[in-house]
């Protein structure tokens, strides 16, 4: 807003001071298209377009994710009347801004999230006298917290969008297991047939289903290598020579069985077929399984160990590129991209609703201590103290980002300088 009026001085004085920032606009947009023109380059030559595919759409569907957690504090906070003079998408440089009413919307130069700007968040912001009737903090507790929720509940609704169209439209489900949920009764005659679960014309028996495969099994190795997620297991069958017996271990009843599969082709589809579906699970075990896997997340047999179950957005990234890269047929691809948004999700969503400050958690906390403050001052007979002075919580708030911060680079270093690869 004050770059703009600043631009329309300049131009009713003649105009060339309105030139620079336009060129440097140009240049901003120009340097971002040419870099990531050079990354999609290297990562195409390196790993295929098809992976730098998985990852684009990766990036997307996050950015999409962190847009409606922002909409959902933005839309609540206007239906509450409170004031909002910002939604942006993206962070640094602007490259394009509309004001519609009070609010100024934009996209920003680097494209990694997004933010809303609510007048009077908390006791630390200035507020234009005018405009303090309308400020957040003048607000009811109640309608506070609901907006401070909306962010979480908005990734939880995506996850559950994204839950139905997989369970009802394309009938996948989960990648952090290999337990077996169905096994196919038969070899589908092309990748039509593939696709659509269809046994007209079949080729004879499912393999899964002659080697004595049952639902509820959980596949732990593929000819002695072991397997610790779907992406690894159907990497694993797909790479088996077709024809030729291979031993699939499994678990059943607690008991460790070894039966024999021998691997078969469906036209037109890249990779040997098993004939087996998956079953679905939580995907908020991640949260449990961290504080474990930090020990390993640079040992030498990180696949081995729970640091192989966690991963920063880098790696998920790569998870996502490697499952548009397998060529497992669309309905597997799409399946896998769909349990790494909704798993991303949950985990987003949970994590952010912790007490913990600078989280959307730690402002309900401090919502909830100031409604509990103002019930006992009443029992006491005492004013409410109103507001808490976030000044005082500055150091911790500090020192939970920092560590969110250091956490956040551990495993991305973790991911970039020892990432778990998919058997081959």
């Amino acid at each position: 807003m004050n770059q703009g009026q600043g631009d329309g001085q300049a131009q009713g004085q003649g105009g060339p001071a309105t030139v620079a920032p336009r060129v440097r606009m140009i240049t901003v947009r120009a340097l971002l298209v040419i870099a990531a023109a050079l990354v999609a380059l290297l990562l195409g030559a390196r790993h295929g377009w098809a992976f730098v595919l998985g990852i684009a759409l990766f990036v997307l569907g996050i950015l999409i994710s962190v847009i409606l957690h922002e909409a959902g504090h933005f839309l609540t906070a206007k239906s509450f009347g409170m004031k909002a003079t910002q939604f942006f998408v993206g962070f640094g440089p602007t490259l394009w801004s509309t004001v519609r009413g009070e609010t100024e919307y934009g996209v920003k130069a680097l494209p990694f999230g997004a933010f809303v700007r609510i007048t009077g968040m908390t006791t630390l912001d200035e507020v234009d006298p005018a405009d303090e009737p309308r400020s957040m903090r003048n607000k009811p507790a109640w309608q506070r917290a609901i907006v401070m929720v909306a962010g979480s509940f908005m990734h939880f609704a995506l996850a559950f969008v994204l839950l139905l169209i997989l369970a009802i439209g394309i009938g996948q489900a989960n990648d952090n297991t290999t337990t077996i949920g169905s096994v196919s009764p038969c070899v589908p005659a092309s990748l039509k047939a593939f696709d659509q679960g269809s046994c007209t014309h079949s080729q004879g028996a499912a393999p899964a289903k002659a080697a004595g495969i049952k639902p509820g099994d959980k596949i732990i190795a593929i000819d002695g290598k072991p397997v610790h997620n779907w992406v690894q297991l159907g990497t694993a069958i797909r790479a088996q020579p077709a024809g030729q017996p291979m031993a699939v271990t499994v678990e059943r009843d607690g008991q460790e069985l070894t039966l024999h599969a021998v691997p078969a082709t469906v036209p037109g589809r890249n990779g040997s077929y098993l004939g087996i579906g998956q079953v679905l699970t939580g995907s908020a075990e991640a949260v449990a399984k961290l504080p474990a896997a930090l020990p390993d997340l640079f040992a030498r047999d990180r696949a081995k160990t729970p640091a192989a179950n966690v991963s920063s957005m880098v790696g998920a990234a790569d998870i996502a590129g490697q499952a548009v890269a397998s060529s497992g047929g669309w309905r597997y691809t799409v399946s896998d991209l769909l349990l790494i948004l909704i798993s991303i999700n949950i985990f987003i969503g949970a994590v952010n609703l912790l007490p913990l400050l600078p989280l959307d958690g730690g402002h309900l906390a401090v919502i909830f201590y100031e409604r509990i403050r103002a019930w006992l001052a009443r029992l006491r007979g005492k004013p409410d103290p109103g507001l808490v002075d976030l000044q005082k919580l500055i150091p911790v708030s500090v020192g939970v980002f920092v560590l969110l911060i250091g956490l956040g680079v551990l495993l991305m270093a973790a991911d970039i300088f020892n990432p778990v690869h998919l058997v081959q």
